[in-house]
């Protein structure tokens, strides 16, 4: 049986051009869901994040993330969203509605703004409005949901599973 030697901590991949998504976040009720979606940030290359509310990070679990990801905060998301919308951003929601596209047929645009829910209300009417897509992750069985976390991390992933060079 051949030997494999662990290598933990890998340096970054380079990316050929700075990742163009934004992750937007409404009031949050738990400080660990928001911190646990800045990591995820971090490892995937995003550089900015919108939060709103009392927003904490929790340094032990968004670990360097804190470093390169650029939090700004807002009272609230349908101004902000209405200027990155004006700056070619397309938003692009994660919920489930009536008309939400499966992230398995959803192709991201790369100038795009992940707006994520709240753990318990989802995403606002007034944001889903402003929406230009509405996606959602099937779920297979119980809870009818992910995470708040959980399900942005899995859009990130696809996100730069799209876009593997930036």
């Amino acid at each position: 049986m051949s030997e494999f030697l662990q290598e933990r901590h890998k340096p970054p991949l380079p990316l050929d051009r700075p990742r163009e998504m934004i992750v937007a976040c409404p009031p949050m009720r738990s400080h660990v869901n928001l911190s646990r979606i800045m990591r995820a940030a971090g490892c995937c290359g995003l550089r900015r994040m919108i939060c709103c509310g009392n927003a904490k990070v929790i340094g032990k679990i968004a670990r360097d993330a804190g470093q390169c990801v650029e939090i700004e905060l807002h009272r609230t998301l349908p101004p902000v969203l209405k200027r990155l919308g004006e700056e070619d951003y397309q938003i692009v929601a994660l919920e489930q509605t009536g008309d939400s596209t499966s992230i398995f047929e959803f192709n991201f645009p790369r100038k795009a703004v992940l707006v994520i829910g709240n753990e318990r209300s989802g995403i606002e009417e007034a944001v889903l409005q402003q929406a230009d897509h509405l996606i959602e992750i099937p779920v297979y069985g119980r809870p009818y949901a992910h995470n708040a976390a959980t399900a942005a991390i899995m859009a990130l992933y696809e996100y730069c599973r799209q876009y593997p060079r930036g």
